[in-house]
């Protein structure tokens, strides 16, 4: 089955051209790639939170598999849901499901469940595709929508992930989408993602979780994070990596409501 784009023309360019064209610009950071384990971005459109996610991609090394796990904005399908074969379309290129790892990944664990209708309306993964296909022209995915769990069913599903990568032993990206905290001022915003990202760069997912429900900090994909983190942890991590900070509020001028923006990488 393929999946369309569902907001092609609304978050991203939904043009080949323009959209090569602007990821291009986004990817521009002067630096040089390094191999990592997981990567950490935003997903809000790409005027607002492109550039952030544009510094995450270009210091890092995309091989040709990658798993990306997002939130479940749209409330529809199961709790961890995985599109588990066919592809997915974007403007730039159509991309497969890596159906061999995603039927390694629903086996390894009864937590992931195989469930397109999480994924059919959702954005925040599918706009993470132009960066990472524009990285690597080869690119094949395994696409995990997370929601609703708890810390033992997150450690689970990233547990699993990790145990699947390693079995495979080949060279295979994680992917975690997220924006910071949601409509609060700029100096709230920022208070409140230096606690969640003080989180991450511990590497410490269970806290992480914790400081967003204790601090009401609206970190939407903090879910997905905190699978990605123990599953790196899992497969030997040792340090995560703030690349970029920002808020909506450094383009659109308007600090009274503002959404934040954070990039890792995970090594």
């Amino acid at each position: 089955m393929k999946r369309n784009p569902a907001v092609a023309g609304q978050f991203y360019p939904g043009t080949k051209g323009s959209l090569a064209q602007e990821v291009a610009g986004f990817l521009e950071a002067g630096v040089n790639p390094r191999k990592a384990l997981g990567a950490i971005a935003p997903h809000a459109g790409y005027m607002y939170s492109g550039a952030v996610a544009g510094k995450v991609f270009a210091s890092i090394v995309v091989p040709k598999r990658c798993v990306v796990l997002c939130p479940n904005h749209t409330g529809m399908g199961t709790r961890a849901a995985v599109w588990p074969r066919g592809s997915w379309s974007i403007p730039t290129g159509e991309i497969p499901v890596d159906e061999k790892l995603a039927a390694g990944m629903l086996k390894a664990c009864d937590d992931l469940q195989d469930d397109m209708t999480a994924h059919i309306g959702e954005h925040s993964l599918e706009v993470e595709l132009p960066f990472l296909l524009a990285r690597q022209p080869d690119l094949a995915i395994v696409p995990i929508c997370i929601s609703r769990a708890n810390h033992e069913t997150l450690r689970r599903i990233g547990e699993a992930i990790a145990k699947v990568i390693k079995a495979d032993g080949g060279d295979i990206l994680l992917v975690a989408s997220s924006d910071m905290n949601h409509y609060e001022d700029e100096k709230r915003t920022r208070e409140k993602d230096d606690l969640a990202i003080e989180r991450v760069l511990a590497l410490d997912p269970e806290g992480l979780v914790d400081v967003c429900a204790s601090k009401r900090i609206s970190m939407c994909g903090v879910l997905p994070t905190a699978v990605l983190i123990t599953a790196c942890k899992a497969l030997g991590a040792r340090k995560a990596t703030l690349v970029a900070h920002a808020t909506s509020g450094d383009v659109s001028g308007d600090r009274d409501a503002v959404v934040g923006y954070a990039g890792f990488v995970i090594e």
